[in-house]
């Protein structure tokens, strides 16, 4: 079991400690606010109802919290301790150095500084070697982006375990290549925020123009494709030559005030923070932070169906899930089969609830779809065997609604082959939260050529696997709802 430590326990450092929790590591958080476990509370609620999401398998069971006031007992033995402290130098220095006084030499030491850079962070240090940035985005649970920003007298090795630790729980290491204040994300974040200050100073927008402006235009293309790759798509097929030949003139007019920072007046402030209100003072905090959660989400799911961007994060994260978990890749795995066989272990993702809160129709239906290509992989009809133009066709389906499904829970489906000779296969799922039934479905399939899009005898292989289990399961009694139909009465 891993170990990491939380040197603060706000926003940011709540953050990071459910990102290691619901990755299945032990988390020690070390706040001297004595509320700092009830401040905690709500940021995990929010991970645990959100994370769990952008995964189509489960994630592994959390590992131990605990709270300290002692950073001796803090750190003492961990692998990984996250400073997320004031964003003053002095109070990060006495804060390292207590660190180093009690946590093992080889631990990595990341600093969730937005501005510093790691060789102000290691002056004075006992071992600087030790000690980088690791910056990451709020909320850090959901987001990917982490910049890895070591210094010139950082141990490259230790820099290297850390981007390997980092991908292992879902985020993507950008290493920066010269430590420079605020990093990259938040300098060009800067230059943006300067000029719709500006904007809003000068009378030329408010803030919820601008914000219109970004989320309608565009921060969704820079969401899934960044700036430099929307540029060179807007040159045409001539790329980034034409779109610099084109628009790189504009960089010698006075647009912008980059450069430039108005007074920061009372005046402003209050013209600023008014108009934030107008914009959404409707809502709580709380709600807005469960609207952003659930728009990532939505957002980072779709990403992860084309495979980019953020999304090819986050399969290269459930790729390295799935191959820790309990399901067998082929059948040939498993020594015995006189059980229905686990064939779908995942969390309910956001977007599969309704109107009435619990899980909709249609994603019983691909939890159940889920489940057949599973089962189909496991005799041997996966993707390289589809490849040679055979595979099974859903030729029916059943399924009976026995209980709720909410958003989060973590469900699992074992199916029990009631039929499997020749062409046909017949299989019978269970869909289980914890020892509460849910749901059950039942498919009926052919095996098909899909050249001729008929009817066809499978692999010697896939009728060697699936007659195994089949003839196993032929011991076991009919599972109740087997051959039922609508509106039969028991």
């Amino acid at each position: 079991m891993k170990t990491a430590a939380i040197i603060g326990g706000g926003v940011i450092g709540g953050g990071w400690a459910a990102r290691f929790l619901l990755n299945g590591w032990d988390v020690r958080v070390f706040d001297p606010d004595p509320e700092a476990e009830a401040k905690l509370a709500p940021v995990l609620a929010q991970a645990r109802r959100a994370l769990p999401s952008l995964t189509d398998v489960a994630l592994p069971d959390e590992g131990a919290l605990s709270f300290h006031f002692d950073m001796a007992e803090a750190v003492a033995g961990v692998d990984w301790i996250q400073e997320s402290v004031p964003e003053r130098l002095e109070i990060k220095h006495k804060v390292l150095a207590s660190v180093q006084a009690h946590c093992p030499p080889d631990a990595i030491i990341g600093s969730s500084t937005s501005g510093f850079k790691p060789s102000e962070l290691q002056e004075g240090a006992a071992r600087p070697g030790q000690i980088m940035v690791c910056h990451p985005f709020n909320p850090v649970y959901l987001m990917p982006l982490i910049e890895v920003v070591p210094s010139p007298a950082t141990d490259l090795a230790l820099v290297e375990k850390a981007e390997t630790i980092l991908r292992s729980v879902g985020h993507f290491p950008l290493r920066v290549r010269k430590e420079i204040d605020a990093h990259i994300a938040d300098r060009f974040l800067e230059a943006v925020w300067r000029e719709a200050l500006w904007l809003v100073k000068d009378g030329v927008a408010t803030t919820e123009e601008i914000d219109e402006a970004i989320r309608m235009g565009f921060g969704i293309r820079w969401a899934q494709m960044g700036l430099f790759d929307t540029y060179r798509t807007a040159g045409g097929e001539a790329g980034m030559r034409h779109f610099m030949a084109q628009f790189g003139p504009a960089l010698q007019w006075p647009w912008t005030k980059l450069m430039d920072v108005p007074e920061f007046t009372d005046e402003l402030v209050d013209l600023i923070a008014g108009q934030s209100d107008a914009q959404s003072g409707h809502m709580s905090i709380a709600d807005m932070l469960k609207a952003r959660d659930d728009n990532l989400v939505g957002m980072m799911r779709s990403l992860k169906a084309n495979d980019w961007g953020a999304g090819a994060v986050m399969n290269a994260h459930e790729a390295s899930l799935r191959a820790g978990t309990v399901l067998a890749a082929h059948a040939d795995d498993l020594d015995d089969v006189s059980e229905p066989i686990l064939t779908v272990r995942r969390a309910v993702p956001l977007d599969w609830t309704d109107y009435n809160g619990h899980m909709n129709e249609a994603r019983y239906l691909q939890a159940f779809g889920d489940a057949t290509d599973r089962f189909m992989a496991l005799i041997g009809c996966d993707a390289d065997y589809i490849a040679t133009g055979g595979s099974y066709f859903t030729a029916e389906t059943h399924i009976r609604h026995v209980d709720e499904v909410h958003a989060g829970a973590v469900i699992e489906v074992r199916t029990q082959v009631l039929a499997g000779a020749g062409k046909k296969m017949h299989l019978f799922h269970e869909m289980y939260e914890g020892t509460r039934l849910l749901a059950t479905g039942e498919h009926f399939l052919l095996h098909v050529s899909l050249e001729t899009r008929r009817p066809s005898e499978p692999s010697a292989g896939i009728v060697a696997a699936l007659t195994r289990i089949a003839s196993a399961h032929a011991a076991l009694p009919a599972p109740d709802g087997a051959g039922r139909a609508v509106g039969q009465r028991p």
